[in-house]
């Protein structure tokens, strides 16, 4: 497994035992709330609602916990019209592009937290559209290659997938945004497990990272996934699998 999958796997990982523990809820419902908003509180036909609650139930919000985020979102709470999507565009240890996305009902406060969070960990906040050319958003299922095979993951391709990738013993299975609900669904209804469906910006290039600037970014990417208004980050890096797990370690 390539160092960038092992990230996302890793971080897959951290993210569910974190949010078991209660200590995400607060984003899982944010997330709930912006898409229902967005979108409407009609899981069918919101795919980021769907994508939101999904993702909540992977890590076993309860079931009123989803329904009250939804409902704040479709008018029933005052508070959910503050709430804003917002994107930064920076730089990690070693030239690494950054993009980390935040939910927050005060984009002041929360500007100020990101730059002094890259500060600190020698990175930069840089000016709207400095990195965001060098991702593309699209939906990203990743499962054990030594479970299955390619014929396995037809169903993902008839339900509308863009491409089947091995990286080394996992599989990404790459949709465009709008689709990954169905060809999750597809794949789920074939018998077959993965590791994570998300929504991911991918880097279209990496830029490869020897460990000192490894082990600064992952530090970097740790304080910023700790900020109670940061989502997700996103970076292009590309590090050797056993630096990175000596890293997570």
């Amino acid at each position: 497994m390539s160092g960038h999958s092992k990230w996302h796997s890793i971080k897959h990982k951290k993210a569910v035992v974190d949010a078991r523990r209660g200590q995400h809820f607060t984003k899982l419902a944010r997330a709930i709330t912006v898409a229902a908003r967005e979108g409407g509180g009609d899981p069918d036909g919101n795919p980021a609602l769907a994508l939101a609650i999904q993702k909540a139930r992977d890590a076993s919000m309860p079931k009123d916990n989803i329904e009250r985020a939804v409902g704040k979102g479709t008018g029933e709470a005052l508070d959910a019209d503050r709430i804003e999507t917002v994107l930064y565009e920076g730089y990690g240890p070693g030239g690494v592009a950054l993009l980390i996305e935040a939910l927050t009902d005060n984009r002041n406060r929360t500007g100020a937290d990101v730059r002094h969070l890259l500060s600190k960990h020698g990175g930069s906040l840089g000016q709207p559209g400095s990195v965001s050319y060098l991702f593309d958003k699209q939906g990203v299922i990743v499962l054990d290659a030594a479970r299955y095979d390619e014929d396995d993951l037809m169903p993902a391709i008839d339900a509308g997938a863009l491409d089947i990738e091995r990286d080394d013993d996992v599989f990404e299975v790459i949709t465009e945004p709008g689709a990954l609900g169905a060809v999750r669904d597809a794949l789920q209804a074939g018998g077959v497990e993965f590791d994570s469906a998300d929504l991911q910006q991918r880097p279209r290039s990496r830029v490869p990272l020897e460990e000192g600037d490894a082990a600064r970014l992952m530090k970097l990417i740790d304080a910023l996934d700790e900020s109670d208004d940061v989502t997700e980050v996103h970076a292009n890096f590309d590090v050797a699998a056993d630096v990175l797990e000596r890293i997570a370690s």
